[in-house]
């Protein structure tokens, strides 16, 4: 049995007698190691269980595969640990978000062999149940729509990206598919290859629903590019196009009036975008959408984005990696897009964002990978009360 350790980045010499819960449910650090020194764990998502806990899916090296195992975490309301599952290695793979529909979450992953798509089930205590094969192989990217899962895949034969919608049970009610280009670009592929097999860069493979239109952020005609779609036409009805896969949308999220929270990339250069008007019946190029540059940021940095209220005023919260190795908030008035603050979480260790969600008691918990002794690749979340959110994001 594996002994795990849990440890604080805050000064805990000891429990003190004055210990007040409520404090330390709304407020806390952790980084979760074990003794397995040659495995890698790194998380995905997180999502808040009905108990006050979270629920954080992950993924781990698995000795002799090139693909990522599953990993599944669950902790109390002090992020405190209670269990943890390793999937069998028939599955691998998995991607985010963790959703949940009902009473159960769920989560996409593929089999090593025939690359093919799988719908898990889990409770809220992350006990899985048993795989739905959904049919469509190397999944990259999943949302919700309604009571419906929307899935981004890559099919590795026709060179096609296919946007599908998914029902609960694993039923493919609609499914498109997009040619990523005519002939053979090796550079595209190659990089499409190495995001599965996380070597060097991960490209930011979205999809989602914006009002009417169904969109993904996927490789069509050999470039990174964001594309309207309603899943009839053989063509997209808009296209926001990158530059091969050196520039192009890190992040998007809908927001009210048909405008966009977003981030784009341009060789290593980062922009965000809190209050954006895509074009999406037309072709356009992302480095025509301008943004505020963000030089402290890493290089083609990660970016994920958050709607939120904090004391009643809409907020939007991008989280991404800095060149410092901290996590960096940055938080945006989702009415006028202006900065109203920000806040830097880690220390000592390299961190490097994975995702972030609000949490009943109005504060914020984040999820992010960490290098223990800079060399172990190991979970950690920081929790947010309501009121640090509200020092942090009060304007200027």
């Amino acid at each position: 049995m594996r002994y795990l350790f849990i440890l604080a980045l805050v000064v805990l010499l000891g429990c003190s007698n004055d210990s007040d819960p409520a404090a330390d449910k709304a407020s806390f650090t952790r980084i979760y190691d074990n003794s397995k020194f040659n495995t890698t764990y790194f998380p995905i998502d997180i999502k808040q269980t009905p108990d006050g806990g979270y629920l954080i899916l992950g993924g781990r090296s698995v000795e002799g595969s090139d693909f990522s195992g599953i990993y599944l975490l669950k902790v109390d309301a002090f992020g405190g640990f209670e269990s943890e599952t390793e999937i069998d290695e028939a599955y691998v793979n998995p991607i985010g978000p963790l959703f949940l529909s009902g009473s159960n979450y769920y989560f996409f992953c593929m089999t090593p062999v025939g690359f093919q798509t799988q719908l898990f089930q889990v409770d809220a205590n992350g006990t899985p149940g048993t795989p739905i094969m959904v049919g469509q192989s190397y999944p990259l990217s999943a949302n919700m729509d309604g009571s419906n899962f929307l899935l981004l895949t890559y099919d590795n034969v026709d060179k096609e990206s296919i946007i599908s919608v998914i029902a609960p049970s694993g039923t493919v009610s609609q499914s498109k598919s997009f040619s990523i280009g005519a002939g053979a670009d090796i550079v595209i592929e190659e990089a499409i290859d190495n995001h599965f097999l996380r070597m060097g860069k991960q490209i930011p493979f979205l999809v989602g629903k914006a009002g009417s239109a169904f969109y993904f952020n996927g490789f069509y005609n050999y470039t990174l590019a964001l594309a309207f779609t309603n899943l009839v036409a053989d063509e997209p009805q808009g296209i926001v196009n990158g530059s091969q896969d050196k520039g192009g949308v890190s992040q998007a999220v809908p927001l009210d009036g048909g405008k966009f929270a977003l981030a784009r990339f341009n060789f290593g250069d980062n922009y965000f975008l809190p209050s954006a008007t895509i074009n999406s019946s037309g072709i356009s190029s992302s480095s025509e959408l301008g943004g505020n540059p963000l030089p402290e940021l890493a290089p083609n940095a990660k970016v994920a984005i958050l709607r939120t209220t904090i004391n009643a005023r809409k907020i939007v919260i991008y989280a991404s990696d800095t060149r410092s190795k901290q996590i960096a908030l940055f938080g945006y008035d989702e009415a006028t897009g202006a900065l109203v603050g920000s806040k830097y979480l880690g220390f000592s260790n390299p961190f490097e964002i994975a995702s972030l969600t609000s949490t009943a008691d109005g504060g914020l918990i984040v999820c992010g990978t960490t290098y223990v002794a800079g060399r172990f690749t190991r979970i950690c979340l920081f929790k947010l009360s309501q009121e640090e959110l509200t020092e942090a994001f009060k304007g200027f």
